[in-house]
């Protein structure tokens, strides 16, 4: 859904959108299994810069909710997560503050986003939420097992022989390496 200033001259655009599993790529480990919906309404603030100057600002309010699977970071496995979140965010055209050279900006300009000329898709800003909602690191279970480091073996599933194999001589080299950083 493309939000463009035009839209929100008269009134705010009231959003009830349900984005649909595989229309947005989230991550490699990152698969959204059901549909997304979002709610909420997109509405224009006009910025005065002087008398004949004036910026269109666009400031989304939305919730959303929807069913994700990410890959445990242990066994690899898909592990199902609910996610849900709403926010509260200002985009600003990319021209606006388009200056040569180096400037600081204010604390209030880190919490602004910009939008090109065409305008800004909703989808965009749900994708950045969805990612930032997201834990750091996802297992399937606290006490995960995780993989063979030789053969691939999920532990959790069964058991592997690799124990029972020695080692690479190729490691020999780093034997004892963290006795010495230690001491």
């Amino acid at each position: 859904m493309l939000i463009t200033p035009l839209q929100l001259v008269d009134e705010p655009l009231q959003i009830d959108e349900a984005i649909a599993p595989g229309t947005l790529e989230y991550a490699a480990d990152l698969r959204q299994v059901g549909p997304l919906p979002v709610k909420g309404q997109a509405e224009l603030l006009i910025e005065h810069r002087g008398s004949h100057n004036h910026i269109n600002d666009i400031r989304v309010r939305a919730e959303y909710h929807g069913e994700f699977e990410v890959l445990c970071a242990r066994c690899v496995e898909p592990v199902s997560i609910p996610v849900a979140g709403e926010f509260d965010l200002i985009f600003r055209p990319e021209s606006a503050d388009a200056e040569s050279g180096e400037r600081a900006i204010t604390a209030d300009e880190t919490e602004i986003g910009y939008y090109s000329e065409n305008g800004l898709l909703l989808e965009d800003v749900v994708r950045e939420q969805v990612l930032l909602s997201l834990p750091s690191r996802t297992l399937c279970k606290p006490d995960c097992k995780g993989l063979c480091p030789r053969c691939g073996q999920n532990l959790n599933v069964g058991s592997c022989n690799c124990g029972d194999a020695p080692a690479d001589p190729r490691w020999n080299a780093l034997a004892g390496l963290a006795d010495k950083l230690v001491n």
